[in-house]
């Protein structure tokens, strides 16, 4: 997985199926970029996670370890254009998936989202910013890190039940994702 910008933003549904994966931490070091979520994804997901976190999930501790080590840095608008863009984007979009995408825009900064509808805007109000996915993003850490398939497997698995994720048909990583599972 090749990087084309400084900055990777991650949107509430990559927030919640890395953190579902028990690996958070070791996903977040293993990307050769600064990885960001803004004020707003990081608000909402702390909810969903304390919601998980009772099902015996350290998903908030490693959610709140990964930005205490800097490993995750919280942003929040640096410009009125970015707000306008975040006020007009939250008419397609919800709140989370609008402020990503308004600061990756303004500040050219790639987006990791599985949401389709954000896909889709992103490809269609800004063509030049790199979007990743869970499935890219795991792929690229179980390379970078020699990860042995069972522990893939149960990574995958693991977000599958506490994520309730699984690629969608048209992602490109859907047969490696069944294959490693």
């Amino acid at each position: 997985m090749q990087i084309t910008h400084s900055h990777i933003i991650l949107d509430a549904c990559c927030v919640l199926n890395l953190c579902a994966s028990g690996h958070f931490l070791a996903i977040l070091k293993s990307l050769p970029a600064e990885i960001v979520v803004t004020t707003v994804v990081q608000e909402r997901e702390l909810n969903t996670l304390q919601q998980l976190q009772e099902e015996e999930n350290d998903a908030v501790l490693e959610f709140e370890a990964a930005i205490q080590q800097g490993l995750l840095k919280v942003v929040d608008f640096e410009s009125e254009a970015e707000e306008e863009s975040f006020v007009n984007y939250a008419a397609i979009l919800d709140d989370g998936e609008s402020a990503t995408c308004a600061i990756a825009v303004h500040r050219k900064w790639a987006v990791a989202t599985d949401d389709k509808r954000a896909i889709s805007f992103i490809k269609k109000e800004a063509p030049n910013i790199q979007i990743l996915s869970t499935s890219e993003i795991i792929k690229h850490w179980s390379e970078k890190e020699s990860i042995d398939s069972s522990v893939l497997s149960n990574v995958l698995n693991a977000i599958r039940i506490k994520g309730h994720y699984v690629p969608g048909k048209n992602d490109p990583l859907r047969s490696w994702w069944q294959n490693a599972c």
